[in-house]
């Protein structure tokens, strides 16, 4: 009996050493490395099992046992830090294990693009795999408590920009940060602001701004079609403009605009309602900031499209009419060839 308990504590205290001896050897072994250089990311939440079988399904490692018994050894399972990691060059195991679990994360980046609403940003928050999501299903009234905003819609409040951040940052944090510098910019364009504009507040250069953005890509046509809109409100005529009906319709615009969607009154028609809409209908870009406190010094009333993306200024009806049969004409021969 005693034989063979030495026997078993024997052979128990070999393959402790051998078990020992591997991991030694796995934890000082470099790691293959796909590419170079090689990017993955890590959720929030990732258990140690998951970015072990992450790590083998992209190639990282051989078989997740070895790394998930070397993180177990140092008592660092429940410290890996979720974000974006790039590996540069060659490393260990070890050094992987030290990597993920101090967070030593590349640096990442949050893109809100002009003329996007507040729908799309907040989605572009939530698909982000390095923000930490903290508002998530919270409604937008709530969130605008949360970031200290007064005003009744938080639509169109939000700089667009590219925003770098340490991965694990929370979408508050992010939001927060592109409505100050919102702000700050609407700020320092509205000190420098033309004369004898008709907006009462920088809040109705932010609404004018949002229209511009939707209604051309091209930066060069901006003064002229904010002109456009500030002419029509100087002489009370009805801006009349798509982008700001499509916004009222929301979710039941289907793609195209109708003839009932341009005589069916809601707040943001701008075919059934004079001056500005009750609020931005997307977020402007500095450019279209500046042409609507910059606007061109033209006394056009009208515009049509080329069909080419630029845009025909008129400033009496019966040359915007002649534009208009002209753009016509184009479309017809564009179908026939």
């Amino acid at each position: 009996m005693i034989g063979l308990i030495k026997h078993t504590l024997g052979a128990l205290a070999l393959l402790a050493a051998l078990a020992a001896g591997w991991l030694g050897y796995f934890a000082y072994t470099p790691v293959h490395l796909p590419q170079t250089p090689y990017e993955f990311t890590l959720k929030h939440g990732s258990s140690l099992r998951s970015v072990a079988k992450q790590f083998r399904t992209e190639n990282l490692l051989t078989e997740p046992w070895s790394f998930i018994a070397l993180v177990k050894l140092f008592g660092k399972e429940g410290e890996i830090k979720a974000g974006n990691y790039e590996l540069d060059r060659e490393i260990t195991a070890l050094q992987l294990v030290r990597k993920i679990t101090l967070g030593d994360v590349s640096q990442s980046e949050m893109v809100f693009i002009e003329g996007w609403t507040f729908k799309q940003m907040r989605k572009a928050l939530d698909d982000h795999p390095a923000v930490r999501h903290e508002t998530a299903g919270v409604s937008e009234r709530d969130l605008m408590k949360r970031l200290g905003m007064q005003e009744d819609s938080a639509e169109g409040l939000f700089f667009p920009d590219t925003y770098y951040f340490s991965n694990g940052m929370s979408d508050l944090s992010l939001l927060k940060r592109a409505h100050q510098i919102m702000g700050q910019r609407l700020a320092e364009a509205w000190r420098g602001r033309a004369p004898n504009l008709p907006y009462a507040t920088p809040y109705e250069a932010l609404i004018m701004a949002s229209i511009v953005e939707k209604e051309t890509g091209r930066a060069s046509e901006r003064p002229m079609i904010a002109a456009v809109f500030l002419n029509r409100l100087r002489i009370g005529m009805r801006l009349q403009t798509d982008p700001t009906v499509i916004y009222g319709l929301g979710d039941e615009y289907d793609g195209n605009l109708h003839k009932k969607n341009l005589t069916t009154d809601n707040a943001y028609n701008t075919y059934t309602r004079a001056g500005l809409p009750p609020g931005p209908i997307a977020m402007p870009g500095w450019a279209s900031i500046q042409a609507a406190l910059h606007p061109a010094d033209t006394q056009a009333l009208y515009f049509v499209s080329r069909g080419d993306g630029t845009h025909h200024f008129s400033r009496s009806l019966d040359e915007h009419n002649q534009a208009v049969n002209s753009y016509l004409r184009t479309i017809r021969r564009n179908k026939i060839n």
